[in-house]
């Protein structure tokens, strides 16, 4: 019992911490949840109603949290394949995926990723470049905009940048980025954080991308559950809806 209550303050604690970033989504409300089931779970020990319950129900709630928390560790594991990614040299283009922007320029996230990116080009010069992601709600321009900005400001030269600045998911990302390349791009790298990587290749192949490969940019480990969590359920909701 000590345990779940234990758990249920770390998870409402990782909350507020998640809630903190103002990231623009409100993801951050399962790890509330999380510690609101931990809490009532204890609850029902302390109380003894867990005990009064039928030896079949508890068994079934026993079974079902073991194939979810087997299915994540399993998923986390696949995600964590494309931690390391790395293009070949030579690309035709590179395709940036959006995140959060500010009204002081690109979250952390996204800086992270545009540095990668940069890196590639300028030790790539041939490379073309597409920066993806439409405006969110609480975002003051497209993420698109901001990104070659941050680009140019880096030495990227402006002719190497394309935008497509309408996307306002991963899914969009990869296929509106798509339609700006020619019949000879062929060879295409997709750049995103670590976490992101896996679903990102995913979907691209799905959306047609002949020869795609994962750059992988870091991510801040502090926030790596919660970014893990979340692509698991992303995985998870787009093989339901058939982008993967």
């Amino acid at each position: 019992m000590k345990i779940l209550i234990g758990l249920a303050a770390l998870s409402c604690l990782y909350g507020v911490l998640i809630l903190s970033l103002a990231s623009g989504t409100k993801f951050y409300l399962i790890w509330f949840a999380v510690g609101a089931l931990c809490a009532l779970a204890a609850a029902g020990i302390h109380s003894g109603a867990w005990g009064r319950l039928p030896a079949g129900v508890r068994i079934a709630v026993g079974v079902v949290l073991a194939a979810v928390v087997v299915g994540i560790a399993a998923m986390c594991a696949l995600i964590s394949t494309q931690f390391h990614a790395k293009a070949p040299k030579h690309l035709d283009a590179i395709v940036v995926l959006g995140a959060q922007v500010r009204a002081a320029g690109p979250s952390r996230v996204l800086a992270y990723r545009l540095d990668t990116a940069a890196d590639y080009l300028k030790a790539h010069p041939e490379t073309q470049c597409i920066v993806s992601g439409g405006r969110g709600a609480n975002e003051p321009e497209t993420e698109a905009s901001a990104m070659r900005r941050y680009l140019i400001r880096k030495g990227i030269a402006p002719k190497r940048i394309q935008m497509e600045d309408r996307s306002q998911n991963t899914v969009e990302n990869i296929r509106y980025s798509a339609r700006l390349m020619q019949i000879k791009t062929d060879h295409i790298g997709i750049v995103t954080n670590n976490f992101h990587v896996y679903r990102g290749l995913r979907l691209a192949k799905k959306a047609g991308y002949r020869h795609v490969y994962g750059i992988a940019a870091p991510s801040t480990p502090l926030y790596l559950p919660n970014n893990m969590l979340r692509e698991v359920l992303g995985v998870v909701k787009d093989k339901i809806a058939g982008n993967i």
